[in-house]
């Protein structure tokens, strides 16, 4: 890619899109009969939307063989994270009215708010850590390792939305298909690249016993 940079900001424009239409539609009485409620689903939405861009791009880019995905993946798990705090920052101002004691209760009794804080308390270290000075004083394997939570921020975003859906349960089986196809393909990669290592002990062991 010759200018990574412009194909950057062209990704960040187009990621804001969506909140964009957001606020027309707000600005319109676009958003139906519980505009609150549209819009903590649709932000919800888009945060595991983003969420699962940023677990695909690796694979895409292994499979296909272009390499340029991998200069958008930390700008799209940012988003990923900004709308997973839009949709907090509406739950926590027009439902709880910004009372932490609320938000501690609620997360006690329901299971789909855990499911979801537990989410955004993942996400918001891998966002304050994305940065280089960061990962150059982390150093990469200790990065790596932290960003790898990533998952578990997924699943339980999953989670937290098929907990939320108290009649078609559609979409967020459709989502839980995704991330098990995304999560499998690592999987399997793994495997693939352990079984070199495990024939090398196998074989060694053979010999010693010879």
């Amino acid at each position: 890619m010759k200018d990574p940079q412009f194909a950057k900001l062209v990704v960040f424009v187009n990621s804001l899109v969506p909140l964009a239409l957001l606020f027309l539609d707000a600005k319109n009485d676009r958003l139906g009969p519980n505009p609150i409620e549209y819009a903590i689903r649709e932000t919800g939405t888009l945060a595991l939307i983003f969420l699962f861009l940023t677990l695909t791009i690796t694979p895409v880019r292994k499979l296909t063989g272009w390499n340029w995905l991998s200069h958008f993946r930390r700008e799209i798990g940012l988003f990923a994270f900004f709308y997973g705090l839009v949709h907090f920052s509406i739950y926590f101002g027009f439902y709880q009215s910004f009372n932490v004691k609320k938000v501690i209760a609620d997360t006690i009794a329901r299971r789909f708010i855990l499911a979801g804080m537990g989410a955004m308390t993942i996400l918001t270290p891998l966002a304050l850590t994305s940065t280089n000075s960061i990962i150059k004083r982390m150093g990469a394997a200790r990065w790596k390792k932290l960003h790898s939570y990533i998952y578990y921020a997924a699943g339980l975003g999953v989670l937290h939305y098929y907990l939320l859906v108290k009649a078609d349960e559609t979409k967020p089986e459709i989502y839980a298909a995704v991330l098990a196809v995304l999560l499998g393909y690592r999987l399997v990669v793994h495997l693939l690249r352990k079984k070199p290592a495990a024939s090398m002990v196998i074989k060694t062991l053979n010999a010693s016993n010879n």
